[in-house]
């Protein structure tokens, strides 16, 4: 497996692999293509981070994009993570997530949160950042529609650290989550 930043030409695999997920819809597609489409036309300004990893054939397996959160003390967030459908469970997935984690401690990066809904959709993704070290910060109640909730994961990515932080939400202790 070959691990690269994303270029141009890979919108229309990015596409199918967000498309063929089956869990993102039209407004989070269309919202993740604008976000490569800045990830390679403005590569120089940082804000996103693309790669992709490929097999033998260049066909996509899958694909991470990340970005540093502007306001903070080297904390970034994961915006997008989708894999080939048909091959999930041969640990790209796992693969393009270490590869962002390893990315971002070399450049001096503390933590990495990702945010994602409490659907039952999403119940993979949630099990998926739980398996691989992130721990639910956050639950925000009712943020994309009622009954659908915004969940907030996070992980300390900082060379050396094996702990988590202490951090509240809404005035509870995440640690009773």
């Amino acid at each position: 497996m070959i691990i690269r930043p994303v270029r141009h030409q890979d919108r229309d695999e990015i596409l199918w692999l967000l498309e063929q997920t089956g869990v993102f819809n039209e407004k989070e597609i269309l919202v993740a293509l604008q976000v490569f489409e800045d990830a390679t036309q403005k590569a120089d300004k940082g804000e996103y981070l693309a790669f992709c990893a490929s097999g033998e054939s260049e066909h996509l397996l899958g694909y991470i994009c990340f970005g540093p959160i502007t306001v903070t003390d080297s904390c970034y967030d994961l915006y997008w993570i989708a894999v080939d459908k048909n091959i999930v469970r041969k640990q790209v997935g796992r693969t393009l997530l270490s590869f962002m984690e390893e990315y971002l401690a070399g450049m001096g990066a503390r933590r990495v949160y990702v945010e994602t809904s409490s659907t039952t959709a999403y119940e993979p993704a949630r099990s998926f950042y739980e398996k691989n070290g992130y721990k639910l910060v956050c639950t925000l109640n009712d943020f994309y529609r009622s009954g659908d909730h915004r969940m907030v994961y996070m992980k300390d990515v900082q060379k050396g650290v094996s702990h988590w932080a202490e951090i509240e939400c809404a005035g509870q202790d995440s640690r009773n989550n």
